[in-house]
């Protein structure tokens, strides 16, 4: 049986390119970077090396790039130390989010009992820039938090435009670019974010690592203690055979962008015809124009084939999520869906299918056939 991987939005395969790096820094690079012998100080030039090539893509400083375990603890980090350090006392957001964002939101609002504001939605699921506005009117000192591209149904937030807005009202503007980084140029002078953040392994890098632009002169405190590392502000021996990789796979991934993206959005395409072919009915979750290696669609089958559609389709061999859950025996709907669809569609079978560009219309049809025997 053919396996069939759409399910690229929760994690991509590493490119044989960057294993092959990884491998050969951990065989023969591998002293600790703030050793000051030879092998401390070779492993600090690959360390190094590694955070410019990632700044070069981003149009940044290097000194601006700060390596984390991942998008979680970078996000957690900067809203964190933003309320903890910087005296914000109200963060906007929206309920969209990813739980990276939504939780430590949440936690921080409880802890320090800060101001929390989510913007409305679109009907397609995007952000009201100018309900943000009108947000941003009240003279509060303000964070705002919105992701890039959403995880699950690909919407697209306008950076340029909402960091304009968040500079006029003189609100710092953090956004979750995990889904996006890899996938679309981002030049951080462009758009004047002050904090981005990313993760090597939805970008075909390693699981594991990851980094945050902080714009230079934030302010940012350390989440925790115990070394100088990363300019004091992440302290933990640099994960140096992870990072290397994770600049690898970030180069590499700009350096196809543009013919990976055009066959990607031809089997979107492909895929999308195909299902109003056979499933007359079926919905896109969301924005229909929204980002090229993500479609959430909403199928015309029965409230009580939700539960089961994911092990089906698994027992096919094919990998997808669903913008349902199965918790405690009850079905609840993913919190983006919530927000998007009417009661009566949410516990219908929403399904998140995400590609790369190792997959093809033979995946499509797969998925096709498969989804026919439900």
């Amino acid at each position: 049986m053919k396996k069939i991987y759409l399910d690229n939005a929760s994690t991509t395969a590493i490119r044989p390119e960057v294993v092959q790096e990884m491998t050969k820094i951990m065989l023969e690079d591998y002293g600790n970077p703030s050793s000051t012998h030879s092998f401390g100080r070779n492993a600090k030039n690959i360390l190094e090396l590694s955070r410019k090539a990632i700044a070069r893509q981003l149009n940044v400083n290097a000194q601006e790039i700060i390596f984390t375990s991942g998008g979680t603890e970078a996000n957690n980090w900067i809203l964190r130390s933003a309320v903890q350090d910087l005296g914000i006392k109200r963060i906007i957001s929206s309920k969209i989010e990813h739980h990276a964002v939504l939780s430590a939101i949440q936690a921080l609002q409880k802890e320090f009992s800060i101001q929390v504001d989510y913007v409305k939605l679109l009907a397609n699921g995007e952000v009201d820039l100018t309900d943000l506005s009108v947000l941003l009117s009240q003279e509060v000192k303000t964070l705002v938090s919105l992701m890039h591209v959403n995880n699950e149904t690909g919407t697209i937030l306008n950076l340029e435009r909402t960091a304009l807005i968040c500079r006029q009202y003189n609100a710092l503007f953090h956004s979750d670019t995990v889904q996006s980084m890899g996938k679309m140029k981002l030049d951080l002078q462009a758009a004047a974010v002050d904090f981005v953040v990313a993760s090597a392994h939805k970008f075909h890098g390693p699981k594991g690592v990851g980094f945050a632009f902080v714009r230079k002169n934030a302010g940012l405190q350390p989440l925790f203690y115990g070394g100088e590392q990363e300019k004091g502000l992440r302290a933990g021996t640099e994960a140096v055979h992870q990072i290397a990789g994770m600049a690898k796979a970030l180069d590499i991934s700009y350096a196809n962008l543009e013919q990976e993206r055009q066959h990607i959005t031809a089997v979107k395409q492909y895929l999308i015809e195909q299902l109003e072919q056979h499933f007359a009915g079926f919905a896109i979750n969301g924005n229909s124009d929204g980002f090229y290696n993500i479609v959430n669609v909403l199928l015309p089958f029965s409230e009580e084939k939700t539960a089961m559609i994911l092990f089906h389709l698994d027992m096919r061999g094919i990998a997808v999520s669903r913008g349902s859950a199965c918790q405690s025996g009850s079905i609840r709907p993913s919190h983006v869906l919530a927000e998007l669809l009417p009661d009566h569609l949410i516990r219908k079978p929403s399904l998140r299918i995400s590609l790369s560009h190792h997959n093809t219309t033979a995946d499509v049809d797969g998925l096709i056939e498969a989804l026919k025997t439900v």
